[in-house]
C-alpha cells in the first residue's frame, strides 16, 4: 500500500488543485442557495487526503534512496521540456508539511472567515497554492520551478487582494506582485543563460555537470546573481523585502501559510542549485552578505514596530536571512532544518496572535494588553511558538540553529555572531509582543476580547503539540546529534543568548516601565520604525526613475509618434484640398499632365544615356 502511493505521489498537488477549481462554483454571483461553506468542506476533504497520501508515501521513502518519475510534455527542436518528479524522503517530506499546515489553516479559516463573503474565492485560491507549492516540492526541473513560482506569485496577489474593495488591500496586493516580478525577471533570466551553459534543467544533472564545469567566471557570475534573485524576492530579502510587509493586509489565515511554508519556496529553489551556486565565489559572498545585513537589519525593524502583523514578517525575513547564510556557505542540511522548525513555529505565532486580531479588531500591539486571563490557550500558543522559533532547547530551532552555528564555528566565526545576535533579538522582539499583548492590564479595545472559539483553537492546539514534540519526531528519523557530540561553547551562547533577549523583552514589557518605550535617540527610532526609510529611498530612486521615463516615453508618444503621424495626415488632408481646386475636369488637361508626367519619368530613366553626351555638347 505504501509503495503505491509513494508511486502515484505526483497525484498530490492534483489533490488540492481539485478541490481548488470544485470552490469556484461558490464564488460570489455563480451558486448562491447553499451558501459558501461547501466551498470550504470541499477543499478541507481534497486537503485531508492530499495530507493522508503524503504522510503514507513517507514511511516507503525513509532509508530508500530518491526515485525520479519523468513525464513527458514537450519535446521539439532540439528542446526537451520533460517534468521530472523527485521521489524522495526530503520532497515527499515537505509535501506532509505543506498539505499538513494548509489543513490546519483551513480549519482555522472556518472559525476566521465565518462571516466573509469571499469565502468561496478564498478556498479556491488556498487549493491554487498548496498544488503549486506541493508541485514545487516535487518538482526536479529548474524551468518547471521558475514556472511554479509564477503562478504562486499570481496567487499571492489574488490572495492578497481578496478584500478588493478596501484601498489599502489593492495598493498592497499592487506592491507585492510588482516587488516579486522584479525578482522573477531576473531569475527567467537566470533559467535561460544557465542552459546553454549545461545543457540541462533537471536539478541533479546540474549537480553532476557543477562538479567538473569549466566556464567562464564572469559569465557564470552574472547568471548565479541572476539565479539568486528570485529567491530574494521570494524570501523577502533586502531590498526585495517589502512585498511581504504587504502582503499582511490579505486575511490572517493566507499569512499562515505566507509566513511558513510560502516564503520557504525560494530558500527550497535556492537548496537545490546550491551546487551551481558554489562555482562562483562571488555569488555565495553575496549570497551571505544579503542574508547577513536582512537579519540584522530585519531583526531590528520588527523590535520597533507596532503592528503584530509586521512584526512576525521582519522576523520571518530574518530567518530567511539565515537561510541564505546557510546556503552560501554550503551548509544545505542546516538550510533544511531550519526551514521546517521556522515554518511550524512561524504559522503557530500567526494563530495565536490572528485570533487577537479577530475580535479585537485591532492589529496595534500598543492598544492591546492583559489578554492572558482571557485567553490563556493563545497566551500559551505564543509561548510555545517563541521557544520553538528562538534558540531554546530541546525544541525545534535550537537544533536548526545548532546545526548552523556549529558549521561555521570553525571557518567563519563572524558569522556565528550574526546567528547569535539575530536569535537575540528575535527572543527580544517576541517577549516584546507577549508582553504589550497579554501582559499588563486590559485596554479599551481588549477589555471585552474572550478567547476564540473551536475551529481556530483547534489547528492552534494541534500545531502547539507538534511543536512541542518535533524534536522528538526528528530524533525518532536519527536527524538530532548526540548531546555528548554538541560543540558545547556554541550551545552556550544560543542558550544565553534566547534567555537574554527573553529577560530583556520580559523586564522592560512585563514590568513597570512607562510604556511605550523608545529607544534615547529619535533618530534611530525613527530609523528602524521606517524600515531604514526603504519605502522612501524607493520613492526617490526606482519610482522616481520610472515615472520619470514613463512621462519622456509620453512626451516622445505624443510629440514625435503622433505628431509624425498627424503631419501626415494633415499634408494628406491640405493636398487633397489643393487638387481639389486645382481640377478643371477638361481631359486635354489630364491627357497633358500623364504626358508630362511620362516624359519626365523617361527622361529621368534615360538621363545616363544621353545626359552624358548632353553635357559634352554643351561644355
Amino acid at each position: 500500500m505504501a509503495q503505491f502511493l509513494l508511486e502515484t505521489v505526483w497525484l498530490v498537488p492534483l489533490y488540492a488543485l481539485i478541490g481548488g477549481l470544485l470552490a469556484v462554483p461558490w464564488s460570489p454571483g455563480i451558486i448562491r442557495k447553499t451558501g459558501p461553506r461547501p466551498a470550504g468542506y470541499v477543499n478541507l476533504v481534497m486537503t485531508f487526503l492530499a495530507f493522508v497520501h503524503s504522510a503514507i508515501a513517507l514511511q516507503a521513502t525513509w532509508n530508500h534512496p530518491p526515485q525520479e518519475v519523468f513525464i513527458h510534455w514537450l519535446s521539439t527542436a532540439g528542446l526537451d521540456l520533460t517534468i521530472a518528479v523527485e521521489l524522495s524522503s526530503i520532497s515527499v517530506g515537505a509535501l506532509v508539511v505543506i498539505s499538513g499546515l494548509n489543513l490546519l489553516a483551513q480549519i482555522y479559516a472556518i472559525g476566521y472567515m465565518e462571516m466573509d463573503w469571499g469565502w468561496g474565492r478564498f478556498y479556491s485560491l488556498l487549493g491554487l497554492f498548496e498544488a503549486g507549492l506541493c508541485a514545487l516540492a516535487l518538482c526536479n526541473n529548474l524551468f518547471f520551478s521558475y514556472v511554479i513560482l509564477e503562478v504562486l506569485t499570481l496567487g499571492t496577489y489574488l490572495l492578497v487582494g481578496l478584500w478588493f474593495s478596501q484601498p489599502l488591500v489593492v495598493t498592497g496586493a499592487r506592491d507585492a506582485f510588482l516587488t516579486k516580478r522584479v525578482g522573477d525577471l531576473f531569475l527567467l533570466i537566470g533559467v535561460l543563460g544557465l542552459w546553454p551553459l549545461a545543457g540541462t534543467w533537471d536539478y541533479n544533472e546540474l549537480a553532476v555537470w557543477a562538479k567538473t564545469a569549466e566556464v567562464d567566471p564572469t559569465v557564470i557570475t552574472l547568471v548565479g546573481l541572476a539565479l539568486i534573485a528570485g529567491p530574494m524576492g521570494k524570501c523577502a530579502q533586502f531590498p526585495l523585502h517589502l512585498w511581504l510587509d504587504e502582503a499582511m493586509e490579505g486575511p490572517v489565515p493566507s499569512t499562515i501559510l505566507r509566513n511558513s511554508v510560502v516564503v520557504a519556496s525560494g530558500a527550497w529553489v535556492l537548496i537545490k542549485l546550491q551546487p551551481v551556486l558554489t562555482l562562483s565565489p562571488l555569488v555565495s559572498t553575496v549570497m551571505v552578505a544579503i542574508g547577513s545585513v536582512t537579519a540584522i537589519g530585519a531583526s531590528l525593524i520588527a523590535i520597533a514596530q507596532i503592528d503584530v502583523k509586521r512584526c512576525q514578517s521582519y522576523s520571518v525575513s530574518a530567518y530567511m536571512g539565515l537561510v541564505f547564510i546557510a546556503v552560501g556557505t554550503q551548509q544545505d542540511d542546516a538550510a533544511l532544518l531550519l526551514v521546517l522548525t521556522h515554518a511550524l513555529s512561524a504559522a503557530l505565532l500567526v494563530m495565536s496572535t490572528g485570533g487577537v486580531i479577530w475580535n479585537s479588531i485591532s492589529q496595534d500591539i500598543t492598544q492591546l494588553g492583559g489578554l492572558w486571563s482571557r485567553r490563556p490557550i493563545s497566551g500559551l500558543a505564543f509561548i510555545i511558538g517563541t521557544l520553538g522559533l528562538i534558540g531554546f532547547p530541546p525544541l525545534g530551532s535550537f537544533w536548526a540553529l545548532m546545526k548552523l552555528a556549529d558549521g561555521l564555528w570553525g571557518t567563519q566565526p563572524w558569522l556565528v555572531g550574526i546567528v547569535i545576535a539575530v536569535n537575540a533579538l528575535t527572543a527580544v522582539s517576541l517577549a516584546r509582543e507577549f508582553g504589550l499583548i497579554f501582559g499588563g492590564k486590559p485596554k479599551q479595545m481588549s477589555e471585552r476580547s474572550p478567547e476564540v472559539h473551536w475551529p481556530m483553537v483547534l489547528p492552534m492546539v494541534i500545531l502547539f503539540g507538534f511543536v512541542l514534540h518535533l524534536p522528538l519526531v526528528l530524533q525518532s528519523l536519527s536527524l538530532l546529534p548526540d548531546w555528548a557530540n554538541l560543540n558545547k561553547d556554541v550551545a552556550l551562547l544560543l542558550i544565553w543568548s534566547s534567555i537574554f533577549g527573553c529577560s530583556v523583552g520580559g523586564v522592560i514589557y512585563l514590568g513597570n516601565i512607562p510604556k511605550p518605550v523608545r529607544l534615547p535617540w529619535k533618530g534611530l527610532q525613527d530609523l528602524l520604525a521606517y524600515d531604514f526609510y526603504t519605502p522612501k529611498l524607493y520613492r526617490l530612486t526606482i519610482i522616481f526613475s520610472v515615472a520619470q521615463l514613463a512621462k519622456f516615453a509620453d512626451m516622445v508618444d505624443r510629440f514625435v509618434v503622433d505628431g509624425i503621424v498627424n503631419f501626415v495626415g494633415l499634408f494628406s488632408l491640405l493636398g487633397g484640398e489643393g487638387l481639389k481646386y486645382s481640377t478643371s475636369g477638361q481631359t486635354q488637361t489630364y491627357a497633358f499632365t500623364v504626358l508630362l508626367g511620362v516624359g519626365l519619368l523617361g527622361a529621368w530613366v534615360t538621363w545616363p544615356y544621353w545626359g552624358v553626351q548632353f553635357l559634352e555638347l554643351m561644355f
